[in-house]
């Protein structure tokens, strides 16, 4: 069993791999961040289709949490002003709101800054709802 939380991002995607450095320096989450594609995705019960789709937080336990709410759960961790922040993600109506922002962004991160064709290629439709 994993000792720290495992944040999964797409190492393809320039805008992805430039947040989580961003995200490790300024907020300093307590996690192991790595890459979908560099890491054994089965060993910690996740799926292509799902790590493809959105960004993952995996507990030491094998939880498995997407999209807005591994956003929230990295912040969670990190402590401080920034657990704050990732507390109240986790409410609604930030909830709801958070999860829209979150998939605005993750479905048109081609176009924002860092963005690579990889970012672009097969995003949706998810397979199946995330918690």
């Amino acid at each position: 069993m994993r000792m720290r939380p495992v944040l999964i991002y797409d190492g393809d995607c320039g805008f992805c791999t430039t947040s989580v450095g961003a995200v490790q320096r300024l907020v300093r989450p307590r996690c192991e961040a790595v890459a979908w594609q560099r890491t054994d995705l089965a060993a910690l019960g996740v799926t292509a289709a799902r790590a493809r789709y959105e960004a993952l937080w995996v507990t030491p336990a094998g939880r498995v949490y997407g999209g807005a709410q591994a956003v929230a759960k990295t912040l969670l961790s990190a402590g401080g002003l920034w657990s704050v922040v990732g507390a109240v993600i986790r409410l609604p109506p930030a909830r709801w709101a958070a999860h829209s922002v979150y998939r605005l962004v993750a479905d048109h991160r081609g176009r924002l800054p860092g963005g690579t064709a990889a970012c672009t290629a097969v995003r949706r439709p998810c397979p199946a709802p995330f918690t």
